[in-house]
């Protein structure tokens, strides 16, 4: 695999020194950060493939800054958090995190869940360099390779569930997924959440993308891509 750099925003410095030490042993380029801002700051200059992001931190919630990535970035993003509550690891995963780890936590588990999304994410990094699959409609461009999307030539930032979520609609167009379906398509851990998280996907696409007329609600069941 592809040297990776990861961030970690952890204010307890004892499980963010743990983490940084398991993944630099693991093959990863880390930094840590103790505090939003400061972490926030950081996505800027390192510039990272990834994020461990503690729910709890002492200035910015962790929530609030998933949120201010997700906007403007397609980070992976895992949520660290010592909640067990099934709300709050939904809530996070409505907002564009890609996974959660509860803590206390193996570090096994951390590295091979980091792995997991880089297979997925970055999986073109670790294949020959092959035929650019490209789709078209309308001023919209998905390069599969490149893991993009563009509207009218402009790349758009869109989460790596997002992209996803857009690529399998766009792929079966015409076929209706139940949220259940695009739940288990997308969200490969097993995800005990609530269906909410596929229709915040959905609303974010639909804004970012203006896809208002592509992607329909099938009331009762779930949602498909028109032809």
């Amino acid at each position: 695999m592809e040297y990776k750099k990861i961030l970690i925003i952890e204010d307890e410095i004892p499980i963010a020194d743990l983490l940084a030490y398991g993944l630099k042993k693991a093959g990863f380029d880390c930094r840590t950060s103790n505090n939003g801002a400061e972490g926030l700051k950081l996505v800027e200059e390192f510039n990272p493939d990834l994020l461990l992001l503690d729910w709890m931190l002492p200035d910015v919630s962790g929530i609030d800054i998933c949120k201010l990535i997700t906007e403007k970035n397609n980070i992976p993003i895992i949520m660290l958090t010592a909640k067990s509550d099934i709300e709050d690891k939904v809530l996070g995963l409505e907002f564009g995190a890609e996974d959660y780890i509860t803590k206390p936590f193996d570090m096994r588990e951390v590295v091979a869940r980091i792995k997991t999304i880089f297979r997925r994410v970055y999986s073109f990094d670790e294949q020959s360099i092959e035929e650019n699959k490209k789709y078209q409609f309308g001023d919209i461009e998905i390069s599969e390779i490149e893991h993009t999307v563009k509207k009218n030539e402009e790349i758009i930032e869109l989460t790596p569930k997002e992209y996803d979520l857009l690529l399998i609609l766009y792929k079966n167009r015409g076929r209706v997924f139940s949220r259940d379906q695009l739940l288990n398509s997308i969200w490969e851990y097993d995800f005990t959440g609530d269906t909410r998280t596929v229709d915040m996907h959905i609303q974010r696409l639909r804004k970012k993308l203006d896809l208002n007329d592509l992607i329909k609600t099938v009331f009762g069941v779930g949602y498909k891509f028109i032809k």
